[in-house]
């Protein structure tokens, strides 16, 4: 499975800071959607039904593997929008253990942000669904 490996991802902080620099959400949307830009490019094989998350209106695809204690995704999607949402949640993330995921309180990151009030409802389910499906995956990765 080949994943990611030439992006780089910025830190929370340095979303968080970048975002706030903003006056207005089109400047932060335009953000937003550079980052989706820096995603790379997901390897085609990866992109199968089993790998679509489901509850989000654009295809959105998750691949994740184990590597010494912490999980990598392999993200994608067919929105440039979403592309760059995915960007947020893997700086929160990825390369992360179960631990640190579960520990993490992404709604205070996005509440930072005023993150969730700016997206429509069907982006907004669709990025809940996103981080649902991550949880679940370090959660079970810490029971198995």
């Amino acid at each position: 499975m080949t994943l990611q490996t030439t992006m780089t991802i910025p830190t929370t902080a340095e979303i968080v800071d970048d975002l706030t620099f903003f006056d207005d959400w089109e400047e932060r949307y335009k953000y937003i959607i550079d980052l989706g830009k820096d995603l790379g490019e997901m390897d085609e094989s990866l992109r199968t039904p089993d790998r679509l998350v489901k509850g989000c209106q654009s295809n959105v695809w998750m691949d994740v593997r184990a590597e010494n204690g912490r999980l990598l995704f392999a993200v994608d999607s067919d929105a440039h929008i979403v592309r760059g949402l995915l960007m947020l949640v893997l700086a929160a993330f990825q390369n992360k253990t179960p631990a640190e995921i579960n520990d993490f309180d992404v709604g205070a990151y996005f509440q930072q942000v005023d993150l969730e009030s700016h997206l429509s409802p069907t982006r907004g389910n669709g990025l809940r669904a996103i981080v649902a499906k991550i949880q679940a995956i370090a959660k079970a990765s810490l029971t198995a």
